[in-house]
């Protein structure tokens, strides 16, 4: 335990420090005579050194050791790793299932991991702490140490106790037959030379260059706090997105958590011609280009699924999305990422038709994505009871789905008007009926008969072919937005500037005294201890004290 008091000085100094604040005398009885001071932080004292810490003295002394944050660098980066070694779930396309593709695409190991949870490593919680750990330390790090250097280098005082200079990196001593005063003016104008700032104390001097290099490692902490700030910002919705979606030919698709819509108006493919390729390609389909003519909506009204209400939008930006050439809007990026030649069913546009008048009304618009909860048929209403994008039936006989893509879709709705019952009459109807479904379509609409759903008065029938719409290609977009990008960059460029002040340039001192003849001299610098060794010898040279750099070195005396 370091026993702190007042320096013969007369300067009081706080608990913990080792060298006095004033005057530079070691403190502490118990450190090496024999050996150059430590001089890190001029041994000012720093709070995670208190002789009987608190609670939060503990969390601070925690978090303040350079060990602990080492460890968290190196768990930080094992669990980085680790996040490598498989995909990570964010990387697929509409993954149903992410346990049965890590089990089937790479066995127990594959199941193993996604049990662990590591296929959502960058998003865990335990990732996401050891950040926020990481972030914590380097905060409290920085400010455990650089308020009490702060407090030391703007307090330094000229005439240094003769310990203080005895036990430096580099020391000279000698007597001295010039006047005092004369000399140190001399050897001041020499140090003015090579950019040091010179102050004197009548025969004694200090002398100081380059102290903005000292601020280096704390402006790189800064950097460093403000990147993993960043970081941990992408985790907030509105500032990061990196998804994929499918978009058919002719429609229009909402982009997930957000209020814009994208449409795909045309998409087109063109593939390199035979002489294009080279003789092992020949005779293969290579794309050459593939184009998605887009538009971006915006939302303006009836935008939070009102099912009473389609939302009405507004277009803001129109571009030809190719690889590399996104469709970019106040920070949305549209990139084409792939695509897929399907042929599908976007639309049709059915009449309502009434075997018993023969009359036809219509006809409306029934999207396959995306139908609207209740359409109008001249005088009846037609409300949506069920929707089988990708009809079947179960083991049982009963109507249920495939899958979620609309590849069969069956509509039933319930008929209401004129010349009906409150309840109205519920029909099925396949848009596109192969002749399999034409027949489970009249077995379900007999099995509603039977029951009393219906009559059997109404029908549906498609009329012309222009009242169909076909996707030849779905186009796959990644949808990206990295509101904190900007910010990351940010950090990285301070650190990077806080990182060259600390290697390029060195924090040099020099404390000197005369007292009754005897010249003592003592230097220091946080690197390059054979750079500062030169330039006091050159001063002392030049000012008629001749003497090699290396005999400065206070380690090679002592040994």
């Amino acid at each position: 335990m370091i026993k702190n008091t007042k320096c013969e000085c007369g300067h009081q100094n706080p608990v913990g420090t080792v060298l006095c604040e004033s005057c530079g005398k070691p403190l502490d009885p118990d450190l090496p005579l024999d050996s150059p001071l430590e001089m890190r932080y001029d041994g000012a004292a720093r709070r995670s050194q208190k002789a009987n810490p608190a609670v939060i003295d503990r969390i601070w002394n925690f978090f303040s050791s350079v060990k602990i944050a080492i460890y968290l660098i190196v768990l930080t980066l094992i669990g980085a790793a680790l996040g490598t070694i498989y995909p990570q779930e964010s990387t697929f396309i509409n993954l149903d299932d992410p346990g049965k593709y890590y089990k089937e695409t790479y066995g127990t190991w594959g199941t193993v991991y996604h049990a662990l949870g590591l296929s959502r490593t960058y998003e865990s919680w335990w990732f996401i702490g050891l950040l926020v750990m990481i972030g914590t330390s380097l905060v409290i790090c920085s400010l455990d140490r650089v308020l009490p250097l702060y407090k030391a280098l703007s307090k330094q005082q000229v005439r240094k106790h003769q310990t203080f200079i005895d036990r430096q990196q580099t020391v000279y001593a000698s007597e001295l037959a010039a006047e005092p005063n004369e000399w140190i003016e001399r050897f001041g104008k020499q140090l003015k030379r090579k950019r040091y700032k010179v102050w004197t104390d009548g025969t004694a001097l200090l002398a100081e260059k380059n102290r903005f290099s000292r601020w280096g490692p704390y402006i790189n902490h800064i950097g460093l706090i403000i990147f993993l700030l960043a970081v941990l910002g992408r985790g907030v919705p509105a500032w990061h997105m990196d998804k994929y979606i499918g978009v058919d030919e002719h429609q229009t698709v909402q982009i997930p958590n957000t209020n814009y819509y994208v449409q795909n108006e045309k998409f087109t493919v063109e593939y390199y011609k035979d002489e294009e390729l080279p003789d092992k390609l020949k005779g293969t389909n290579r794309a050459k280009l593939y184009r998605t003519d887009a538009k971006l909506y915006t939302c303006t009204k009836y935008c939070n699924d009102d099912p009473l209400h389609e939302p009405e939008l507004k277009e803001v930006e129109a571009h030809a999305i190719e690889v590399n050439s996104p469709l970019s809007y106040k920070g949305l990026n549209l990139y084409q990422y792939n695509y897929e030649e399907r042929v599908r069913l976007i639309e049709v546009k059915p009449m309502l038709v009434d075997s018993t008048t023969g009359e036809s009304y219509g006809p409306f618009d029934l999207p396959m994505n995306d139908p609207p909860p209740s359409v109008e048929a001249g005088p009846y209403k037609l409300t949506l009871s069920a929707v089988f994008p990708d009809f079947g039936l179960d083991a049982q006989g009963r109507p249920m789905t495939k899958t979620r893509d609309p590849n069969n879709p069956a509509f039933v709705f319930v008929v209401t008007g004129p010349g009906l019952n409150e309840k109205g009459e519920m029909y099925i109807y396949f848009p596109m009926p192969s002749g399999d479904d034409k027949a489970v379509q009249k077995q379900i609409n007999d099995s509603f008969k039977k029951l009393g759903s219906n009559t059997g008065r109404f029908s549906f029938q498609v009329g012309k072919m222009e009242n169909v719409s076909f996707s030849q290609y779905t186009t796959y977009l990644n949808v990206r937005v990295d509101r904190a990008m900007p910010y990351v960059w940010v950090g990285a460029t301070i650190s990077m500037i806080g990182l060259v002040m600390g290697f390029y340039w060195q924090h040099r001192r020099i404390w000197l005294r005369i007292d009754d003849g005897r010249l003592s001299l003592g230097a220091h610098t946080n690197k390059n201890t054979y750079g500062i060794r030169s330039e006091v010898a050159s001063a002392l040279g030049k000012c008629g004290v001749a003497v090699e750099p290396k005999t400065l070195d206070n380690r090679r005396s002592s040994s």
